[in-house]
């Protein structure tokens, strides 16, 4: 074997090895969370807001990170000085995200639930547009993430739904 086919299976495992412990570390650290945000100027009224992120209070591996992916920004959060690694740009989402972590898979089977709901939505939410049906099945997959870890959502499915009942019925009345 030649000296550059030895570098180049030397650099391939290194790439290996790294993208085992950065899903390894995302595994414990990590989150991929669907938010939401009221927009009147949009179809059904909402937005979709994907993130991934990592927090530490030490920022080494998550410049690492930042680094293998190409895309997102660090911020230093000031209400408990956590740095915070964050991807929020749906494209970086799907073109540097989705597919890291289609190879390098996750051990624990709550993270892999997570990420494959997070990667439904990715894909339902990148339709345009998106239309009440997707918006639904958003809600429900968003709503299975992290479930029972007692977690609280500022706009939960039932108060939307709730919502978009008593605005429907307001604009009937409104009609008659």
């Amino acid at each position: 074997m030649t000296e550059n086919a030895n570098n180049a299976d030397n650099q391939q495992e290194r790439l290996s090895q790294l993208g085992n412990y950065i899903a390894g570390f995302v595994d414990g650290e990590g989150s991929f969370n669907v938010s939401l945000r009221k927009k009147s100027d949009y179809k059904i009224g909402w937005q979709v807001v994907l993130s991934f992120n990592v927090s530490q209070k030490d920022p080494t591996v998550l410049y690492i990170i930042k680094d293998l992916f190409k895309c997102g920004i660090i911020k230093q959060r000031k209400c408990d000085n956590l740095f915070s690694y964050d991807v929020t740009k749906p494209s970086d989402i799907i073109t540097n995200i989705l597919p890291f972590f289609d190879e390098f898979s996750f051990l624990s089977e709550s993270k892999k639930k997570n990420y494959l709901l997070f990667k439904e939505i990715v894909g339902i939410s990148s339709l345009r547009p998106l239309c009440h049906s997707n918006f639904l099945k958003i809600l429900d997959l968003r709503e299975r993430i992290n479930e029972g870890k007692g977690r609280k959502r500022k706009y939960t499915k039932e108060n939307i739904i709730a919502k978009e009942s008593s605005e429907t019925i307001r604009q009937a009345s409104i009609k008659n």
